[in-house]
């Protein structure tokens, strides 16, 4: 039988599930404009949330009088309603092959605590051992024990069961995360691709509450993509989807960590430009750090890598809109720390590929730590909780 949270929301309907999301998403908001956005009467938008303000879940919050004029006019009152942000609190837990980073949230996703492990050992026991000792240190928060603890780890993650299929910079495959976590900790655990989760955490508390459709490209160790296009972050039929850093748009003699020829992370993640330099200046002592200053001296070979992995990333960024149609992209990831030395190449090479109005589409930088990759995995957590799934369902 399915873990279950310590505290359940009270919603019975699929109206109290949407309510709930409209309040959490874009609270503090009036009931009437509940029922304009959603399209249920006001009777059914006050039925939904009688139990979730008896339950602590959601309070009524007064407006002052010049958020009442500019909602409903002049002399109306009204009460907007916003959730109890220390109604409910999360564990998120973010994976890499050199360190383990835990928050614990909100119900909003707000941090309220932050805690970083370095990693030696990758091994899957040993880090899943790990990720339970930090989530037990994470667990003291003000709403009591968590509802349940979300775990993001890079590439082909089997959401449904919990199983990391394939993660070429964990080197892991077919571990049962899910199940390896439920016999260390005594609450639910969501496990998902990182990527997919830092797109759930910008659908619901970024600049997803706003957008239509918009995408997440990360760039760092990896390149990584999620989508969020009609209303939905996508999964794909088979738990794929948006694997940007796999497109074959690259020489096929790279081999990429993945086995395979042609990724564009065999030339635009941050490794392959570190390879990259070395190999043309000669140096194989640099790091990442060096190759970067290298590149802002104006060392050519150095510059020759940036401008590579530039022109690659952003003739895949033109094939992803091209497909899809973003209204917006966001660049996060730590590799943005380099990114004035590649934007340039990219913007350039996206114009050229991408097609007719789809060179529309905004390209926008956003700075990402590790912490809010964690904290991604906390808001797929909340998700789940709030719309009743596996292994949270009510």
């Amino acid at each position: 039988m399915p873990l279950r949270p310590h505290r359940s929301l009270p919603l019975a309907t699929p109206a109290g599930v949407e309510v709930l999301t409209r309040i959490l998403t874009q609270g503090p908001i009036p009931r009437v404009e509940i029922a304009r956005r959603t399209g249920l009467s006001q009777a059914a938008v006050t039925k939904a949330v009688a139990p979730l303000i008896e339950a602590g879940f959601v309070t009524d919050q007064p407006a002052t009088p010049a958020e009442a004029d500019n909602q409903l006019g002049i002399g109306r009152p009204v009460s907007p309603l916003t959730v109890v942000r220390n109604s409910v609190s999360v564990i998120g837990l973010k994976v890499t092959p050199t360190a383990l980073i835990g928050v614990i949230t909100d119900f909003t996703a707000g941090i309220l605590s932050v805690k970083h492990q370095q990693l030696d050992d990758t091994a899957p026991e040993s880090v899943v051992e790990r990720l339970a000792e930090l989530a037990k240190e994470l667990r003291s928060g003000p709403a009591g024990p968590p509802i349940g603890i979300g775990v993001a780890v890079s590439g082909d993650v089997d959401a449904r069961h919990g199983v990391v299929r394939h993660s070429p910079l964990m080197g892991w495959r077919d571990i049962a995360v899910a199940d390896l976590m439920a016999k260390r900790v005594k609450v639910p655990v969501v496990v998902t691709n990182d990527v997919r989760a830092l797109t759930v955490a910008e659908h619901w508390f970024g600049v997803g509450v706003d957008s239509d459709s918009f995408a997440v490209v990360t760039i760092g160790s990896g390149i990584g993509c999620g989508l969020y296009i009609n209303g939905e972050v996508v999964s794909g039929a088979y738990g794929v989807s948006g694997e940007l850093g796999h497109l074959p748009l690259a020489p096929g003699k790279l081999i990429c960590t993945c086995g395979r020829r042609g990724c564009v992370e065999t030339v635009a993640s941050s490794d392959a430009i570190l390879t990259r330099t070395r190999e043309t200046t000669g140096r194989r002592d640099l790091d990442l750090a060096g190759a970067v200053k290298l590149a802002h001296e104006g060392d050519r070979h150095a510059r020759e890598a940036f401008d590579r992995a530039g022109e690659v990333i952003g003739s895949a960024l033109a094939a992803m809109v091209n497909l899809v149609g973003p209204e917006l992209v966001v660049i996060a990831g730590e590799g943005v720390a380099e990114y004035d030395l590649y934007e340039e190449r990219m913007r350039q090479a996206f114009a050229d590929h991408a097609f007719g109005a789809a060179g529309d589409c905004r390209l926008m930088l956003r700075s990402h730590t590790f912490d809010d990759w964690a904290r991604g995995a906390a808001a797929t957590v909340i998700r789940s909780y709030v719309r009743g799934e596996p292994p949270l369902q009510r």
